[in-house]
């Protein structure tokens, strides 16, 4: 009965949102006679209803809908450990070299540098489906901190402590990432993607969720009933309801109700690609989220290098959005207009890391005009609420003429309101229990992935393929730049009447060695490339879309054609211009070779990219790679005359197999085997002569070592991306003149406190003390 009725409930608010009608699907006066007596009724005054209106109206348990959450959190504090700083902690040479200095001197004094921060202050609330709520604070009040939290993605290096609840369901005991949605303030897409493109990806990998089971269960209902569905609304929910489709209708919807049908086929663009505009990018990260099951959206600052016009209509598509599906969104806005304050449902006020308002937007100022606080007829109430809380623009407020105005701190708000009759409704509804049976077993998600591991894999190689067309100019300028790297090198190292002798053999070494370089370098463009889509990986990643085995994989793979074409049109045009051992079988190992030396060329790049995270970074240790790759390769160090702590080194370095390999190719060949005046081979002299003389069975040594090394580096690219944090964590650093004062309102709030409970004390033993004597 439980999934019946929410399967009816999807088809009447599908049916709201797609033909703008109160109800979605049809009902027959005849019900079964195990309905009780209410529900009886409730027929009746259906069957009752004019014909066309009978078509289009159905009986739901509004109480019973999948999608809602009703989202808890209950004296929840956050502590972080900040590292102290003296003066600006600004990145200037002189501030470095001070740090530098002042870490020298903490470890040799033994003083700890590093001290709590209480973030969040017992903060606790309801945040109610159906309804849009707006988060409002000025900067650096916790705001962020509190919306990560109850997404569940705050770091593990904080110290969170208090209840949070999903409809009565603890974080730990469903995926709060694959049932919420935290999106920043900062719109991270792939530019090669278009609208359109970028949300049937989002939808592909979310899945259906319970979509599937809904619409059985409504045809159940229907085929029962006798009823007759709307034939638009039938279409549609049949058409999502169908797992792992790269087209999905659901993304036209998306795009129709957040206005991004118009630009639905434009490429997203970044700074350096034209694309869409900035409020277009906003709304479409909200749209990468909702065109999926999860309909909890904490979003952060969304206002953020947007005006106030695209802002409201941003707030307007969420208000929809919210009401019509019965989502749970909890909006965080810096300096939201007054048009665009008016769309929100519930407001919660924060500073100084605690609640001090968590009520009806229309309530707020009659509960600061209660406290002693009038907003003026032209302000802004946004603007009043963050000002009235700040110590140099609160007096200009106070409208209480008959008391002497005193500055109110947050503490004393804190108390009032909870004081007042919402705060005692809040405490009254935290108190209460919420019951589980309420939630239905939809509304919350309790696997890690929509998608088995199959879906997963196309989805993102299908990504993978898609990105590589877009980046088809790169990989052709690369393969142009080949051809004319190989013409100069056939000019530079043409041998039309070449001896077999050491001399040579020398200029064919070298030769060899370049060709070495070339493919080894090749592959370096992989590195940018990867460095650029990681922002977005890391994203998609926190959302639970997909595993980082699943694009790595897809990414990896994909790149073999490359490394054959690169290596195959190397080979093919230098090979027999330059003048090595004509036998096909020699040109097919040398081919073979510098096939699996790209592959692992363009694995180390990827690895390097997953761990340093920037250009700079990454490209600076990949410079350093290269030059110890060639240090220790063989050729410009022989191994013998590297130092015995050093050799080492000759056996980590891929360039080495590549020399070992392509070098016993070539000088174990027929033409080389001439005996010379030592009794050597005129091949073995010059392979031993750079410490190169090692058997014929080293080249497949040498091959499975390139091919091992590159599967080497691709786990490493996994676990790299599976275990590091994202870009952007940076170090938790406070000033130490901030921190004294952090500390001075502390003891001050503490002092007055005890002050309080000593006044209470006191009076209350005064008055013990009267009625004993009376």
């Amino acid at each position: 009965m439980e999934l019946t009725a929410a399967a009816v409930n999807l088809r009447s608010v599908l049916g709201r949102q797609v033909s703008e009608l109160s109800s979605a699907a049809a009902a027959d006066s005849h019900v079964e006679e195990e309905v009780d007596d209410e529900l009886r009724l409730q027929w009746a005054a259906i069957a009752r209803l004019p014909t066309i209106r009978l078509l289009r109206t159905s009986l739901f348990d509004q109480a019973e809908a999948a999608g809602k959450k009703k989202v808890r959190f209950e004296n929840l504090s956050v502590e972080a450990e900040c590292e102290v700083v003296r003066g600006k902690p600004l990145p200037t040479l002189w501030n470095s070299l001070r740090r530098l200095l002042s870490i020298s001197m903490e470890v040799i004094s033994c003083k700890s540098q590093e001290r709590k921060i209480r973030i969040l202050h017992n903060v606790s609330g309801i945040i109610k489906p159906s309804r849009l709520t707006l988060l409002l604070g000025s900067p650096g009040c916790g705001k962020t901190t509190l919306l990560m939290a109850l997404a569940g993605k705050l770091n593990h290096s904080l110290e969170v402590s208090g209840d949070i609840s999903y409809n009565g369901y603890r974080l730990d005991e469903f995926v709060p990432q694959k049932t919420s949605a935290y999106i920043s303030q900062h719109d991270e897409h792939i530019p090669e993607m278009t609208v359109r493109e970028t949300i049937d990806f989002s939808a592909r990998c979310q899945g259906i969720g319970s979509r599937a089971d809904m619409m059985m269960e409504v045809s159940k209902i229907e085929r029962r009933e006798g009823i007759v569905p709307d034939l638009d609304i039938d279409t549609y929910m049949k058409a999502i309801s169908v797992q792992g489709q790269e087209r999905n209708l659901q993304t036209d919807y998306i795009l129709k109700i957040l206005g991004l049908d118009i630009c639905a086929n434009i490429m997203v663009g970044d700074a350096l690609r034209r694309g869409i505009s900035g409020g277009q990018k906003r709304r479409l990260t909200t749209g990468e989220m909702i065109v999926g099951p999860m309909k909890t959206l904490f979003m952060d600052d969304i206002s953020t290098g947007l005006d106030s016009s695209t802002t409201y209509q941003i707030v307007s598509c969420l208000q929809h959005l919210v009401h019509l599906t019965d989502a749970t969104a909890f909006v965080s806005l810096l300096q939201p207009a007054p048009e665009t304050f008016n769309l929100f449902d519930d407001l919660v006020l924060m500073s100084e890391g605690k609640i001090v308002y968590h009520g009806p937007r229309n309530s707020a100022l009659e509960f600061f005009q209660h406290c002693g606080f009038k907003c003026p007829k032209r302000k802004g109430v946004a603007d009043f609420l963050q000002e009235v809380l700040s110590r140099k623009d609160q007096a200009q407020y106070w409208c209480r003429s008959d008391i002497l105005y005193s500055y109110i701190s947050v503490d004393q708000f804190c108390e009032m309101f909870r004081k007042s009759y919402m705060g005692q409704n809040l405490q009254d509804g935290l108190s209460v229990a919420y019951d589980r049976s309420q939630s239905h077993e939809v509304a919350l998600s309790f696997s890690t992935y929509s998608l088995s591991k199959k879906e997963i894999f196309k989805a993102c190689m299908s990504r993978e393929l898609l990105l590589m067309k877009r980046n088809s100019f790169i990989y052709v300028f690369k393969k142009m730049q080949l051809i004319v790297t190989a013409l100069i090198t056939m000019t530079v190292f043409i041998r039309t009447e070449m001896h077999v002798d050491l001399t040579h053999g020398n200029y064919l070494m070298g030769a060899l060695f370049y060709t070495l370089i070339r493919l080894l370098t090749n592959g370096v463009a992989e590195l940018t490339l990867t460095v650029s889509r990681l922002p977005v990986f890391y994203k998609q990643q926190s959302f639970y879309l997909y595993p980082a085995w699943a694009y790595c994989i897809s990414s990896s793979l994909l790149k073999i054609p490359f490394s054959l074409m690169d290596s195959l049109l190397w080979t093919a045009m230098t090979y027999y211009v330059i003048g090595y051992s004509p036998e096909f079988s020699r040109f097919f190992y040398h081919f073979l070779l510098l096939f699996a030396l790209h592959l692992a060329s363009t694995s180390i790049c990827r690895l390097i990219a997953s761990i340093f995270k920037t250009i700079v970074a990454a490209t600076t240790f990949g410079s350093l790679t290269l030059v110890l790759m060639l240090m220790f390769g063989g050729f410009i160090l022989p191994r013998p005359s590297l130092p015995s702590w050093l050799r080492w080194g000759f056996w980590l370095s891929p360039m080495t197999y590549g020399e070992i390999g392509i070098t016993l190719n070539e000088f174990l060949a027929p033409r080389w085997q001439e005996v010379s005046s030592r009794g050597t081979t005129l091949g073995g002299d010059l392979l031993t002569s750079h410490g190169l003389n090692f058997d014929g069975y080293f080249y497949w040594i040498s091959l499975a070592a390139l091919f091992g090394l590159t599967v080497l580096f691709d786990v490493g690219f996994i676990l790299a991306l599976t275990y590091t944090n994202p870009l952007g964590m940076s170090r938790v650093v406070i000033s130490q003149k901030k921190l004294s004062t952090l500390q001075r309102q502390e003891a001050h709030t503490n002092s007055t406190r005890s002050e309080n409970s000593s006044t209470i004390h006191s009076s209350a033993k005064t008055s013990k003390e009267r009625s004993a004597s009376t």
